[in-house]
């Protein structure tokens, strides 16, 4: 199995995160984007401020990995307009690719509402600049039934919003990688939880991202149906390298 077409090569720190200046930050993703292209990886998923930058280098080197990005991130919790406002310059930056972070935590409150708004409206800006959207539900912080749910709603939005032709750009994703769960749980992508996802997606694409952490884990992922695999180890899944750590 090709792992490689499925993964998104992901470095998502701010420099503060990391201790690292904002150049180190950019030669990280300029890194990245190097060995996406050496290795038939599909995209890079990076900050918006880094954008600009590894489109510019990736078109140098006439490669078609593609360029993703996030928007609302991490907490989700960004306003509508906000969001559109960074979505709007990632794409004027040249990302293909935007996964935005639903506000889960406005689910959670009961506010539905303004969910449909943000996911209609953020989706409609993909949809006409020819961009995939991808949401970011937040899996380790629902349970299987809100999980159901929220999938479930999304599939019904985007069927009763948007043309057949679209559905398969509007991605369903479990997680960032930067919740902070207790007690150990994996605030990543997991077995039940993609399975759930896939089961009430309703045809809609899904990606599983987060621990996955062997190229047996991935190909599981593939075979329950993802499109598309987060990681920040994506190098090691296609060189058949177990992980320990990473996202």
């Amino acid at each position: 199995m090709n792992i490689a077409q499925y993964l998104d090569s992901t470095y998502l720190k701010t420099p503060e995160q990391a201790g690292i200046s904002y150049e180190q930050t950019l030669q990280k993703d300029r890194d990245l984007a190097q060995e996406a292209i050496d290795n038939g990886i599909f995209a890079v998923m990076i900050r918006p401020d880094y954008v600009s930058e590894i489109k510019k280098y990736i078109n140098e080197r006439n490669s078609d990995v593609v360029v993703g990005t996030v928007i609302g991130f991490h907490e989700g919790t960004y306003s509508t307009e906000e969001k559109i406002a960074e979505a709007e310059k990632a794409i004027a930056d040249g990302a293909d690719e935007l996964d935005f972070v639903i506000n889960y935590n406005a689910y959670l409150q009961g506010d539905l509402d303004l969910v449909k708004d943000e996911f209609i409206k953020c989706t409609q800006l993909c949809i006409k600049h020819h961009k995939i959207a991808k949401w970011i539900i937040e899996i380790a912080a629902l349970n299987d039934n809100q999980i159901a749910d929220l999938t479930k709603n999304i599939s019904n939005w985007a069927k009763e919003s948007f043309s057949e032709n679209d559905w398969s750009k509007i991605f369903i994703k479990s997680s960032t990688g930067f919740f902070e769960t207790k007690d150990g749980k994996p605030n990543g992508a997991t077995f039940e939880g993609i399975k759930i996802m896939i089961d009430h997606a309703g045809g809609l694409p899904v990606k599983a991202a987060g621990g996955v952490r062997t190229p047996e884990d991935a190909e599981k992922m593939i075979s329950l149906g993802v499109k598309r695999i987060g990681t920040s180890s994506a190098l090691a899944l296609i060189k058949n390298q177990s992980l320990e750590e990473g996202y």
